[in-house]
């Protein structure tokens, strides 16, 4: 199983092959190299604040397995596979890593916490110890919750090897933890976003008439690489396939009027940038000048919207209103924003909580959004214009000065 980071820095390694940025340009150094990684400290401390949590209510353990949510308590980077790598954090005491005996020396590696590791051989069973791990801890009944990343099979295992435990979902806790992003994943975040408007600046000057969508996203992988950051999606839309949030397999160049909407994002010590630029290239039509206008305006709703307190559902509210004034919609329905105005940001390029409508969870200081209440003609043309921000207590504040023009959109 490949991940998505994996596949894109493999079509980074590949961009030699492709179009280059021309020699003329000046590529900045490497602005990541004074960003600061998330050190041991900061991660105890955010497992003791989940161990507060747990105490709070009632959880004898939070069981985590692969993914950002096991980097962020533990620092261990790892993947799925049929083996079982998991840690144990349990509501009192160090944490505890189950893992195959001929992998513990990798999972070391990037474990950055003391925790009791627990190698398993290939004959034993992995949830026969993380049982034996919480009865060590004293917890012999209870609730343990689990982190929605784990997998069925795993959480089927625990169920058959001791009936005394009551399995909860854990989203709730890692919500408590994980959405308020701290200064120094903040400075991250900050770092990984001005990569990617830093390549987006140069990319937007190097595109030329009969460029793919592939020529374009290998400009933008390749600047980003040079520019520090490991390339995370680099998604370029063309013409009508720029209606299609996600794009369209149909085959696709620049010409005379064609609009460019590109997506980007980069990782900086595993937090993530999400920037969104479109425009035209040569004139654009009134039509696309004022859906650019529009979408625009829609951004800064967005951002007056944002008050501490509010249903961070509520942003999507105020953004729908004013489109629905100006004829799209209403609604979800197209032509018009067929999705929400925005989602979390951090380790991962979507998560909790989200700007739309059902979203009840109260806007706080530390939260971070992207910004992104594009307008889709199905048959026609897309704009996106999409920025980071996260709130202070002053109100919001963007990692990315918003786009001045449809003819200055960097």
């Amino acid at each position: 199983m490949i991940s998505k980071r994996a596949f894109l820095t493999g079509l980074a390694a590949s961009a030699v092959a492709g179009p280059a940025l021309a020699q003329t340009q000046t590529v900045p150094a490497s602005l990541a190299a004074n960003a600061k990684p998330i050190d041991a400290a900061e991660r105890l401390a955010r497992i003791d604040k989940l161990q507060g949590l747990m105490q709070a209510q009632g959880i004898a353990a939070l069981l985590v397995e692969f993914g950002s949510t096991l980097d962020y308590f533990t620092g261990i980077q790892w993947w799925t596979s049929e083996r079982v790598t998991a840690a144990v954090l349990p509501a009192k005491g160090a944490a505890i890593i189950v893992t195959p005996a001929f992998e513990e020396p990798s999972v070391r590696e990037t474990l950055q916490i003391e925790a009791d590791v627990r190698p398993w051989n290939e004959h034993e069973n992995p949830e026969a110890l993380i049982v034996q791990a919480l009865k060590d801890r004293g917890f012999t009944s209870g609730r343990i919750a689990i982190e929605p990343d784990v997998r069925f099979f795993i959480v089927d295992a625990l169920k058959a090897q001791s009936p005394a435990y009551e399995l909860v979902s854990g989203q709730g806790l890692v919500n408590a933890c994980r959405q308020i992003k701290s200064p120094a994943e903040l400075a991250l975040i900050q770092v990984a976003n001005d990569i990617t408007i830093a390549a987006l600046r140069q990319v937007h000057s190097a595109v030329k008439a009969g460029m793919t969508s592939h020529d374009i996203s290998t400009l933008m992988n390749q600047a980003t690489v040079a520019l520090g950051g490991a390339p995370e999606f680099s998604m370029v839309l063309l013409n009508e396939a720029s209606a299609y949030p996600h794009g369209s397999k149909q085959a696709q160049t620049v010409r005379e009027g064609s609009v460019i909407l590109m997506d980007c994002g980069c990782s900086v010590h595993g937090y993530e940038s999400d920037i969104s630029r479109s425009w035209v290239y040569g004139e654009p039509s009134a039509k696309q000048r004022k859906v650019w206008e529009t979408v625009k305006r829609g951004q800064e709703i967005a951002l007056a919207a944002a008050r501490s307190g509010v249903p961070v559902g509520s942003i999507d509210d105020a953004v729908r209103t004013y489109y629905e004034k100006e004829g799209w919609g209403p609604g979800y329905r197209l032509p018009g924003l067929s999705h929400r105005t925005g989602h979390g940001i951090g380790m991962d390029g979507h998560e909790s909580p989200y700007l739309v409508h059902s979203d009840l969870t109260p806007l706080a200081a530390g939260m971070c959004f992207s910004d992104e209440p594009g307008l889709y003609i199905p048959g026609e043309f897309g704009i996106r214009l999409e920025d980071c921000w996260h709130m202070t207590e002053a109100g919001p504040k963007l990692f990315t000065p918003l786009a001045r023009s449809i003819d200055d959109p960097i």
